[in-house]
């Protein structure tokens, strides 16, 4: 299947090109079926797909071939070629190489159910409603009076509304072509545009970074996460002017979700506004009042894998608010965004204060769920950037945040630890009545997240030197690393499936998180190990890299296996990949500071690299590093000083 987006459309072809109206094929739009059936038969016969593929986020062309009537022999004189893109646009040429002149009738299958996405997703699609002639095309509408309309140019020379068809005579000279074009348009009752919207953001919001080098498998890698990430682009229904990213298509593209500011973070590089506008839209669905809730933001609840209950999306936004808040002011946002978002991280920070259970955990799903050691590792990054943000506003805590912070880096070292003969391992939780829960897994990634402060420098982090390095060894293990990425459970842990979401699948954010956290803790050869194998499962998903694939251990010759129910394109997949080569340069701003440095890693594991196009201090930011592993700034803000 191939899928295009530009959302709120989206589309999903088959990849012989012709939309046959089976399972979850069709042109959508605001989350419903326009169009499911779109058949081209020429002279009676369908044409033999030959190759399809995407060639943008929101485009997939297909081409095929036929033999024109009256040939007898076995080569085809007639090419069709279709390009498709999610906006409902779709243009049919077909072209002759046969040396006489050819009048050929073709025609045009079309069919709708105007059913909403989730019901055909599951299965249950509607019946196929009958079509009215319209102007150029067809008509259709629903009981609740949505409709679409499907225009084509040239009209066609004939109409059968109650099949749908619609066909022409097409008249080809040798060499020649005959070319429609279709034109979707929904609408919801009252003749209102379905999906309509003030427009498509883009480059305003997500920079157009290049990366280039002697490896060739960075360039078109950047250039699909920056173009799935304009794709996935979507505006807050009732704040137009703020734009957030839709989690993956096509399951999630509700509301704005924690993957969204995960995504964003990552997405710094790129500029700022997409996390200010994340940001904006999370802190109005923030809790207020008095209370326990104050402060936290709502989420709903995910799969955790085999040995947990499912987690709170909303716990992890809000730890991860202030961190977002305080590492967009390191790339650049401007003051005035600063100023209006500081309150709500304010009011996470002081829900995480009273969050702790009688242990000195957050617990999560809060208020009575299991201390998780990924949430702790959220927790501590949110008092310690959270310190650092109020220190640089002005604002009274830091110090006693920086305190918080060190004490949960005391009781996490002793009781997220369990020692063995081989130097121990960190515990994925603990239960509410104190037991440990051993099993190892990607999760681990984020102990080394420690995030961004002031010259660039990267805060402390929960473990301490021998459990870094410890942690650092069994990431690059075969029972974590598949080759293609970590697993999300370790191979040898009890409830290991290589397709689970979390017991086993490579969820490919957390590969990036690990490479970023192995190269700034100084574990090189780890950090390399693990970005070569994206980048070679990334070739093998044409560099559109989707949310998850399984995690069965590569073999020679081998290639990733795809995860069936995996959105792709999705958005910290997509984000993931700007993550992993900013970290190879290893790009440190601090533009309140005027300072950007810049630590690759010393190997030069993917040769010479150059990345253009970023944005630090508002401004365009382009960087190399050498074969030798030395980084040089080469475009940068006036008055940005090269730090260390």
């Amino acid at each position: 299947m191939l899928l295009g987006v530009a959302l709120p459309a989206l589309v999903l072809s088959p990849r012989h090109g012709q939309l046959t109206g089976v399972g979850v094929e069709g042109v959508f739009l605001a989350g419903r079926r326009l169009l499911s059936r779109c058949v081209l038969r020429v002279a009676g016969r369908e044409p033999v797909p030959l190759r399809s593929r995407s060639t943008a986020a929101d485009r997939a062309d297909f081409l095929g071939a036929m033999r024109a009537p009256g040939d007898t022999g076995p080569d085809p004189g007639l090419v069709v070629e279709r390009s498709r893109e999610a906006d409902g646009t779709e243009r049919i040429t077909l072209r002759s190489s046969v040396a006489r002149p050819l009048r050929l009738p073709v025609e045009l299958a079309l069919g709708t159910d105007l059913a909403d996405l989730g019901p055909v997703a599951a299965g249950r699609p509607g019946t196929e409603l009958t079509a009215s002639v319209h102007g150029t095309g067809l008509r259709w509408t629903a009981d609740d009076g949505a409709a679409v309309t499907v225009s084509v140019d040239p009209p066609p020379s004939d109409a059968l509304a109650a099949a749908g068809l619609l066909r022409w005579e097409a008249e080809l000279s040798p060499g020649g072509c005959f070319v429609l074009t279709l034109r979707i348009r929904g609408e919801r009752s009252g003749r209102r545009p379905l999906g309509a919207s003030n427009g498509r953001p883009g480059g305003h919001v997500v920079a157009d970074a290049v990366a280039e080098g002697e490896d060739l498998r960075p360039g078109p890698l950047l250039r699909a996460s920056v173009a799935d990430l304009r794709a996935l682009l979507q505006r807050d229904p009732t704040h137009p002017a703020d734009v957030y990213l839709a989690a993956g298509v096509p399951w999630r593209t509700g509301p704005v979700t924690a993957e969204a500011l995960w995504a964003a973070r990552m997405a710094l590089p790129l500029g700022t506004r997409l996390a200010a506008t994340t940001l904006r839209a999370l802190a109005r669905t923030q809790h207020g009042g008095p209370g326990p809730e104050a402060g936290r933001i709502p989420g709903p609840l995910r799969d955790a894998g085999p040995h947990l209950p499912p987690r709170c999306t909303g716990v992890e936004a809000t730890l991860a608010f202030p961190v977002v808040l305080a590492e967009a002011r390191r790339w650049g946002l401007p003051e005035q965004d600063l100023a209006e978002l500081l309150p709500a991280a304010e009011r996470c920070l002081d829900w995480l204060r009273g969050a702790v259970d009688d242990n000195g955990f957050v617990p999560d799903p809060w208020p009575a769920g299991p201390a998780r050691a990924e949430t702790q590792a959220h927790a501590h990054r949110a008092a310690v950037l959270g310190a650092d943000l109020l220190d640089a506003c002005g604002r009274p805590g830091g110090e006693a945040w920086r305190d918080w912070a060190q004490a949960l880096r005391e009781r996490f070292r002793s009781r997220f630890w369990l020692d063995d003969p081989s130097g121990g391992r960190p515990v994925l939780a603990r239960t509410a009545d104190g037991r440990p829960l051993p099993h190892l897994g990607g999760w681990a990634a984020h102990l080394l997240d420690t995030g961004l402060t002031a010259a660039g420098r990267h805060a402390p982090g929960l473990l301490h030197k021998a459990q870094t390095e410890r942690l650092a060894r069994l990431l690059a293990a075969p029972g974590l690393d598949s080759g293609w990425g970590l697993r999300g459970l370790g191979e040898k842990e009890p409830g290991y499936n290589p397709f689970g979401h979390r017991s086993g699948a490579v969820r490919v954010h957390e590969t990036a998180v690990a490479v970023a956290g192995l190269a700034v803790a100084g574990h090189e050869s780890e950090a390399a190990a693990l970005l070569r194998g994206v980048l070679d499962a990334a070739e093998a998903f044409a560099h559109r890299l989707p949310e998850m694939y399984a995690g069965e251990r590569r073999t020679v010759g081998a290639l990733p296996v795809p995860h069936p129910a995996a959105c792709r394109p999705a958005a910290v997949a997509a984000a993931a990949g700007v993550q992993l080569l900013t970290a190879v340069l290893g790009v440190r701003p601090d533009a309140p500071g005027r300072t950007v440095a810049l630590h690759p890693l010393p190997s030069a594991p993917l040769g010479e690299v150059r990345l253009s196009g970023l944005r630090v201090a508002g401004e365009p930011f382009a960087a190399r590093v050498g074969r030798l592993g030395l980084g040089m700034v080469e475009e940068a803000a006036p008055g940005l000083q090269l730090g260390v």
